[in-house]
Protein backbone atom coordinates (compact mmCIF):
# COMPACT_ATOMS: atom_id res chain seq x y z
CA UNK A 1 0.00 0.00 0.00
CA UNK A 2 1.45 3.38 -0.93
CA UNK A 3 1.48 6.48 1.73
CA UNK A 4 -0.61 8.29 -0.82
CA UNK A 5 -4.32 6.84 -1.51
CA UNK A 6 -7.32 7.57 -3.23
CA UNK A 7 -10.31 6.98 -0.75
CA UNK A 8 -13.98 5.93 -1.89
CA UNK A 9 -14.57 9.77 -2.07
CA UNK A 10 -11.95 10.00 -4.83
CA UNK A 11 -9.58 12.27 -2.88
CA UNK A 12 -5.71 11.60 -3.21
CA UNK A 13 -4.81 12.04 0.64
CA UNK A 14 -2.73 9.70 3.42
CA UNK A 15 -4.69 8.57 5.94
CA UNK A 16 -2.78 11.70 8.20
CA UNK A 17 -4.49 14.38 5.94
CA UNK A 18 -7.73 12.73 5.89
CA UNK A 19 -7.88 12.82 9.46
CA UNK A 20 -6.73 16.36 9.53
CA UNK A 21 -9.07 17.25 6.95
CA UNK A 22 -12.16 15.72 9.25
CA UNK A 23 -10.68 17.50 12.47
CA UNK A 24 -11.01 21.06 10.74
CA UNK A 25 -14.32 20.13 9.23
CA UNK A 26 -15.46 18.75 12.74
CA UNK A 27 -13.92 22.35 14.19
CA UNK A 28 -15.95 24.50 11.58
CA UNK A 29 -19.44 22.78 12.21
CA UNK A 30 -19.06 22.67 16.41
CA UNK A 31 -17.81 26.48 16.08
CA UNK A 32 -21.54 27.05 15.27
CA UNK A 33 -23.09 24.63 17.54
CA UNK A 34 -20.66 25.37 20.69
CA UNK A 35 -22.04 29.35 20.27
CA UNK A 36 -25.75 28.36 19.98
CA UNK A 37 -25.20 26.45 22.85
CA UNK A 38 -23.74 28.45 25.11
CA UNK A 39 -25.99 31.16 24.49
CA UNK A 40 -29.19 28.90 25.04
CA UNK A 41 -27.39 28.00 28.22
CA UNK A 42 -26.95 31.55 29.19
CA UNK A 43 -30.96 32.86 28.34
CA UNK A 44 -31.70 30.04 30.42
CA UNK A 45 -29.40 30.52 33.53
CA UNK A 46 -30.71 34.16 33.52
CA UNK A 47 -34.49 33.35 34.05
CA UNK A 48 -34.46 32.97 37.91
CA UNK A 49 -33.40 36.45 38.01
CA UNK A 50 -36.37 37.71 36.53
CA UNK A 51 -39.07 38.25 38.70
CA UNK A 52 -41.39 36.32 36.52
CA UNK A 53 -40.27 33.13 37.46
CA UNK A 54 -41.16 33.47 40.96
CA UNK A 55 -45.21 32.98 39.55
CA UNK A 56 -43.97 29.48 38.06
CA UNK A 57 -45.47 26.59 38.80
CA UNK A 58 -43.89 23.45 40.57
CA UNK A 59 -43.92 21.41 37.16
CA UNK A 60 -42.73 24.53 34.89
CA UNK A 61 -39.91 24.93 37.72
CA UNK A 62 -39.11 21.12 36.80
CA UNK A 63 -39.15 21.68 33.66
CA UNK A 64 -36.53 24.38 33.51
CA UNK A 65 -34.23 22.87 36.13
CA UNK A 66 -34.11 19.57 33.08
CA UNK A 67 -33.64 21.99 30.54
CA UNK A 68 -30.58 24.29 32.02
CA UNK A 69 -29.06 20.49 33.10
CA UNK A 70 -29.32 19.41 29.57
CA UNK A 71 -27.94 22.76 28.59
CA UNK A 72 -25.20 22.04 30.76
CA UNK A 73 -24.41 18.85 29.18
CA UNK A 74 -24.67 19.90 25.23
CA UNK A 75 -22.67 22.96 25.99
CA UNK A 76 -20.07 20.29 27.97
CA UNK A 77 -20.24 17.92 24.90
CA UNK A 78 -20.28 20.00 22.01
CA UNK A 79 -16.97 21.70 24.08
CA UNK A 80 -15.36 18.45 25.01
CA UNK A 81 -13.27 17.89 21.81
CA UNK A 82 -11.33 21.26 21.90
CA UNK A 83 -10.33 19.63 25.49
CA UNK A 84 -9.57 16.15 23.99
CA UNK A 85 -7.23 17.65 21.30
CA UNK A 86 -5.19 19.68 24.11
CA UNK A 87 -4.44 16.07 26.12
CA UNK A 88 -3.86 14.45 22.23
CA UNK A 89 -2.22 17.49 21.03
CA UNK A 90 0.82 16.14 19.15
CA UNK A 91 0.73 12.63 20.29
CA UNK A 92 -0.16 11.21 16.90
CA UNK A 93 -3.63 10.09 18.03
CA UNK A 94 -5.73 12.48 15.58
CA UNK A 95 -7.86 9.47 13.69
CA UNK A 96 -9.22 8.73 17.26
CA UNK A 97 -9.69 12.08 18.34
CA UNK A 98 -11.73 12.99 15.12
CA UNK A 99 -13.62 9.42 15.82
CA UNK A 100 -13.98 10.65 19.72
CA UNK A 101 -14.82 14.07 18.86
CA UNK A 102 -17.14 13.32 16.21
CA UNK A 103 -19.28 10.51 19.09
CA UNK A 104 -19.17 14.20 21.22
CA UNK A 105 -20.64 16.02 18.81
CA UNK A 106 -23.48 14.04 17.75
CA UNK A 107 -24.78 13.37 21.36
CA UNK A 108 -24.04 17.08 21.78
CA UNK A 109 -26.62 17.87 18.47
CA UNK A 110 -29.11 15.42 20.37
CA UNK A 111 -29.22 17.02 23.64
CA UNK A 112 -28.84 20.04 22.22
CA UNK A 113 -31.78 19.03 20.45
CA UNK A 114 -33.55 18.41 23.72
CA UNK A 115 -32.75 21.70 24.77
CA UNK A 116 -34.38 23.64 21.52
CA UNK A 117 -37.15 21.32 22.19
CA UNK A 118 -37.64 22.06 25.89
CA UNK A 119 -37.09 25.29 25.18
CA UNK A 120 -39.77 25.68 23.01
CA UNK A 121 -41.87 23.75 25.40
CA UNK A 122 -41.20 26.01 28.42
CA UNK A 123 -41.61 29.05 27.00
CA UNK A 124 -44.88 28.64 25.41
CA UNK A 125 -45.89 27.10 28.68
CA UNK A 126 -45.08 30.48 30.09
CA UNK A 127 -46.73 32.76 27.71
CA UNK A 128 -49.44 31.08 26.41
CA UNK A 129 -50.21 27.56 27.76
CA UNK A 130 -49.81 23.86 27.67
CA UNK A 131 -51.85 23.15 24.63
CA UNK A 132 -49.75 25.71 22.57
CA UNK A 133 -46.29 24.61 24.14
CA UNK A 134 -47.22 21.05 23.26
CA UNK A 135 -48.09 22.51 19.97
CA UNK A 136 -44.43 24.62 19.71
CA UNK A 137 -42.66 21.49 21.48
CA UNK A 138 -44.29 18.67 19.05
CA UNK A 139 -43.12 21.32 15.56
CA UNK A 140 -39.90 22.18 16.89
CA UNK A 141 -39.67 18.10 16.79
CA UNK A 142 -40.63 17.78 13.51
CA UNK A 143 -38.44 20.68 12.05
CA UNK A 144 -34.92 19.12 14.07
CA UNK A 145 -35.84 15.79 12.78
CA UNK A 146 -36.76 17.19 9.50
CA UNK A 147 -33.53 19.15 8.86
CA UNK A 148 -31.20 16.77 10.93
CA UNK A 149 -31.74 13.96 10.18
CA UNK A 150 -33.86 13.37 7.10
CA UNK A 151 -32.98 16.08 5.06
CA UNK A 152 -29.11 14.77 5.38
CA UNK A 153 -30.03 11.29 5.06
CA UNK A 154 -31.76 12.17 1.66
CA UNK A 155 -29.14 14.30 0.48
CA UNK A 156 -26.63 11.39 1.28
CA UNK A 157 -28.61 8.80 -1.27
CA UNK A 158 -28.51 11.44 -3.84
Amino acid sequence: MTAQETSGDGRDETASERADRNWDELMQELRVTQTGAQILTGFLLTLPFQQRFADLRTDQVAIYLVLVALALGATALVVAPVSLHRVLFRRRRKPELVSAANRLAQVGLLTLALVITGTALFVFDVVVGRTAALIAAGLAVVVLLGLWVLLPRRLGRA
